[in-house]
C-alpha cells in the first residue's frame, strides 16, 4: 500500500491545493493532508478551523486523511508509515525553497521520497496569502477557494461580500 503525505499550513486551502490533492490521490492508495501547527507562526485560521475547512473541502475523496501535525514532517511520516512526500510547484520561484526542504528531509530520513507536482496553469498564481489579501479589500475570491472557505474568510474579516 502506497501512502503519501501532502503537508502545508492550508491557511486556507485553495483550489490550487485541491488540484494537487486530487491528482496525488489518484497515484497513491492513501494520501495524508497534514496541516502544520507551528506555535511560532501566526495563522489567519486556528488549527481546528483549518482542519474543519480542509475536511469539508475534501469530503468527496475517500482515500484522504486530514490531520494536523507539529514538529518534523519526517517524524510524522515515519510514525504513520508514510515514505512519500508530495510537494507542489507553482512557478520556478518555488523550486529553490522546495529543493532545500526536500534535501533537508532526505538527509533526516533516507527512506523518504519527495515527489513534485506542477500545479495546473489555471492555479499557478494562487496562494493563500493572495486569497486573504484580496478578501480583505472586498474582492471576489470565489474562483480561488471553495464556498465554505470563502464564507469563513469573509466572516472572519467581518465582511459579508459572499
Amino acid at each position: 500500500m502506497l501512502r503519501a503525505i501532502y503537508p502545508g499550513s492550508f491557511d486556507p486551502i485553495t483550489y490550487g491545493h485541491i488540484n494537487l490533492i486530487q491528482r496525488a490521490s489518484k497515484v497513491v492508495d492513501e494520501l495524508y493532508v497534514a496541516i502544520l501547527n507551528n506555535v511560532n507562526k501566526k495563522y489567519f485560521f486556528s488549527c481546528e478551523e483549518r482542519i474543519k475547512l480542509t475536511k469539508d473541502a475534501l469530503k468527496i475523496f475517500d482515500n484522504i486523511h486530514v490531520e494536523s501535525y507539529s514538529g518534523l514532517l519526517v517524524d510524522y511520516a515515519k510514525k504513520n508509515g508514510i515514505n512519500v512526500i508530495i510537494r507542489g510547484l507553482r512557478a520556478v520561484s518555488d523550486f529553490e525553497y522546495e529543493l532545500q526542504l526536500a534535501n533537508a528531509n532526505r538527509s533526516l530520513n533516507k527512506d523518504i521520497e519527495i515527489l513534485f507536482l506542477m500545479t495546473d496553469t489555471e492555479y499557478s498564481f494562487i496562494s493563500s496569502s493572495i486569497v486573504k489579501e484580496v478578501a480583505k479589500y472586498g474582492g471576489n475570491i470565489s474562483q480561488w477557494v471553495p464556498k465554505n472557505v470563502e464564507e469563513a474568510i469573509f466572516k472572519k474579516i467581518g465582511n459579508n461580500n459572499v
